[in-house]
């Protein structure tokens, strides 16, 4: 048995690729959309068989973020039948999913904290978030690319601002005005075949004080949520553990609900405070999809995890006895 961490993907992990994949029968698909159909929307079984992919139905907010979510709880409880889970993290709304996963949240009350707060972002809905790499083709970082950022957001007027730590990737977020200034101003690069800056789909301006209006509003409308300290330690978007034997719930709650939403998201440091302080064997990426296997990589690298310093290092490992990240999805 291995001690692993499992991180939890965030929006924009599920895609057309990853449809049909929720198992027909089981009580966790059954019961969500028992739940869905509280809501009034569409089943997650009739979104995942759907017969053709719909941008503007399968990425609406609303429906993503369950997807997303309930593969990531299944995959996630599947791992920790088999492994020892030492540490929950996750990326973004990621975050949800893992109070879930690591036992602070009901598999009713993950889901509604998940919905809820969708539906609450499409109602506030106005800004975006951009994509920016700050590392060359062997991962490695770029002061130029990170000088560029810094003189692009300082040039915004405080229309864009910081919104994720990614790894080797810098997730920006502002208004419309601050996106398009983004867009104009940060020079085109290329990692690999993609051409950055490049803005995420039905992504609104998530880890900003642009986003307070849904904070203000997740306070009054998910105060019924009964969270508790989790059954295996959570790390969050600062690196604070939130401990089976040590967690202050309303402080669990106050960070769920208003700094996450509102503060930046560092999701390199939390895969930073679950490496150096739980030393788990692998970090397990369930799904959907593989959004978090190239970021990881990019995080032990910069941490010189087994001397690794670049992306050859880290496929080295990876084809070797011991590879460090395990994804449940391809």
């Amino acid at each position: 048995m291995k001690r692993i961490a499992i991180l939890c993907p965030g929006r924009g992990s599920y895609t057309e690729k990853t449809m049909r994949t929720l198992p027909a029968g089981h009580p966790w698909v059954a019961r969500a959309d028992e739940l869905r159909a509280e809501y009034g929307l569409p089943t997650l079984s009739e979104l995942d068989r759907a017969e053709k992919f719909s941008g503007a139905l399968h990425l609406r907010p609303a429906n993503v973020s369950l997807l997303i979510w309930l593969v990531t709880m299944l995959d996630a409880a599947s791992a920790m039948e088999q492994d020892e889970c030492v540490a929950v993290a996750g990326n973004s709304m990621g975050w949800y999913t893992a109070l879930a996963v690591g036992g602070a949240l009901s598999f009713d009350d993950g889901f509604r904290l998940v919905q809820e707060m969708a539906l609450l972002q499409e109602r506030h809905a106005g800004g975006g978030q951009i994509l920016y790499p700050l590392i060359d083709d062997e991962w490695r970082r770029d002061a130029a690319r990170e000088r560029a950022v810094r003189a692009a957001l300082e040039s915004s007027h405080g229309h864009a601002l910081p919104s994720i730590d990614l790894g080797g990737f810098a997730v920006l977020a502002g208004t419309e005005e601050g996106i398009k200034h983004l867009l104009a101003t940060l020079p085109q690069v290329k990692l690999g075949a993609n051409t950055y800056p490049f803005r995420l789909m039905q992504h609104g301006a998530y880890h900003t004080p642009f986003v307070q209006p849904v904070s203000d509003a997740a306070l009054e409308t998910l105060a019924r949520l009964r969270f508790c300290a989790p059954r295996t330690t959570l790390v969050d978007g600062r690196g604070v553990r939130f401990t089976p034997w040590s967690t202050d719930v309303s402080e669990l709650v106050r960070y769920t609900l208003t700094t996450q939403v509102t503060d930046p998201y560092d999701f390199t440091k939390s895969v930073r405070v679950a490496l150096r302080e739980h030393a788990p064997d692998e970090l397990v990426l369930p799904g959907p999809g593989n959004t978090l296997g190239g970021i990881c990589g990019q995080i032990l690298c910069h941490e010189g995890w087994r001397g690794m310093a670049c992306k050859a290092d880290f496929e080295r490992e990876q084809a070797g006895e011991r590879p460090l990240v395990r994804s449940m999805r391809r």
